[in-house]
């Protein structure tokens, strides 16, 4: 370190005090540091002068402003403290944690927790609170998070059961979520809409609004969070039938009469209940609602839209988000590749399907080849399909060759889908779904012999056509 220079250690320490409020001026400061070498070890200078206040600070500025900086730099702004001699200590791992769960890195978890055990700081309540949050969103077995919470000094906070509860549902264990939020000591907002997103997400959308409707007797008069109205209207949009529409509805009144500020967020999800639900109208409405509208917003209005018959709209829609100075992303051409598939403009989406990546930079995913095979599929141009597929830099799975397969038997091209459902079939695992439909498109080419085959086939597979069913909700109950 340069003791002697303007950028000495002290001076460090006070400019990072002075600006902690202001994460850009820590990023500019950062630079500073390191320019001017401020932070590499001098041996004029003695390593206790090193401490870990630096890197804490500059860690968690890049936390703050995690649009603009990539997750993994705290995780480098570690490897250089140890580099230098820094001991880290009970306030740099929790900024670290936060980093490995952002980047989604197991790995990074795991051995963060092993620099922990090393340093006595693994029992902190502070920075067990944020293993056991790392090891929920980082992919780790739900036991993982558990060890490090039961093995926390005293009695856990309200926090860290928070942790555990938000990692058991990220685990997909909600019976154990379940008995776990029956038994805490005590629950807050967090510890509600935690539970109520963790059921919505793992499917349990009726059983989501009940706890839902629990957490309202349980705080009779008080405001709801965004965050709280946001997990519920998630588990209302994907609740099927009039329950669903219902309750979002009500959910929105309650924004509307208490004067909930309309995010972008709590907006957004406004939009996807109406659209998932086919009321285009409460969609528009909704997103009229929205004040500063983002990205998202427009993607769930494009997808309603896109989905719901309204393919030139969605053309419209998209000129005027655009125009308003909004980058379309992977989400935003999914629907509109969609909206120009049914609406059959192949020119229009071949046009867009090359934009996204020349001009905006966006790659392709899977799903954005299967919108494309379908508009060349529903326009019979197959020999353009099958060259998209063989183009692509990874393997087509089932979603685009079952586009093709649609688009084979609306022509009834026998001998295309005859090769397409092979491949279908050898992916597993086997739906009655394809069979199916590689039988109708024999039987409606007047092959009976082959249509019969098929049948046989799927008979001595063990494949059964899925049989479709139909429900009544009476009182909050499913009666088929």
């Amino acid at each position: 370190m340069r003791c002697a220079s303007p950028y000495s250690y002290a001076v460090l320490e006070r400019l990072l005090q002075e600006y902690f409020p202001f994460p850009r001026r820590l990023l500019q400061l950062h630079t500073l540091v390191l320019t001017s070498g401020a932070l590499l070890p001098d041996p004029k200078c003695s390593p206790a002068i090193v401490t870990a206040f630096p890197y804490n600070c500059l860690a968690h500025a890049h936390l703050r402003l995690s649009a603009a900086s990539p997750p993994s730099a705290p995780l480098r702004l570690f490897s250089a403290m140890l580099t230098h001699g820094a001991r880290p200590n009970r306030h740099s791992f929790p900024s670290l944690l936060k980093s490995a769960a952002a980047s989604g890195s197991a790995a990074a978890a795991g051995a963060l927790h092993a620099q922990c055990l090393r340093r006595g700081l693994a029992s902190d309540r502070f920075v067990a609170c944020s293993l056991v949050s790392a090891y929920g969103r980082t992919g780790h077995p739900a036991r993982d998070a558990r060890k490090v919470f039961d093995e926390m000094e005293g009695s856990p906070d309200l926090a860290a059961c928070n942790a555990l509860l938000d990692a058991l549902c990220l685990a997909g264990e909600l019976e154990a979520a379940g008995t776990f939020f029956e038994q805490m000591p005590a629950r807050d907002a967090v510890s509600w809409t935690t539970f109520v997103s963790g059921l919505s997400r793992g499917g349990r959308h009726r059983c989501a609004l009940e706890v839902f409707r629990a957490f309202l007797l349980d705080n009779m008069g008080r405001r709801l969070e965004e965050a709280t109205l946001v997990s519920v209207l998630s588990a209302c949009a994907n609740l099927d039938g009039a329950e669903g529409l219902m309750s979002g509805m009500a959910v929105h009144a309650y924004v509307v009469r208490h004067e909930v500020e309309p995010t972008a967020f709590l907006g957004t999800a406004l939009v996807d209940m109406y659209g998932k639900h086919g009321r285009l109208g409460g969609c528009t409405s909704a997103f009229e609602f929205v004040c500063k509208k983002e990205v998202c917003t427009w993607n769930a209005l494009l997808s309603a839209l896109a989905n719901h018959g309204k393919e030139a709209e969605v053309l419209v829609k998209f000129d005027m988000m655009r125009a308003e100075g909004f980058l379309p992303n992977q989400i935003t051409f999914v629907a509109l590749l969609m909206a120009c598939a049914r609406a059959g403009s192949v020119e229009i989406g071949l046009y867009w399907f090359e934009a996204m990546v020349a001009e905006y930079k966006v790659t392709p995913l899977m799903v954005h080849y299967g919108c494309v095979v379908d508009l060349l599929g529903r326009a019979g141009r197959f020999m353009d399909a099958i060259q998209v597929i063989e183009r692509m830099p990874f393997a087509p799975d089932a979603s685009v060759w079952g586009a093709l397969l649609g688009a084979c038997r609306l022509y009834g091209n026998v001998e295309l889908a005859v090769e397409v459902g092979q491949k279908l079939m050898a992916l597993g695992p086997q739906q009655s779904g394809r069979y199916v439909t590689v039988r109708n498109v024999f039987l409606e080419d007047g092959n009976w012999q082959a249509g019969v085959r098929m049948g046989e086939v799927m008979q001595e597979a063990g494949i059964r056509k899925i049989v479709g069913q139909s429900s009544v909700v009476l009182h909050g109950h499913a009666i088929p």
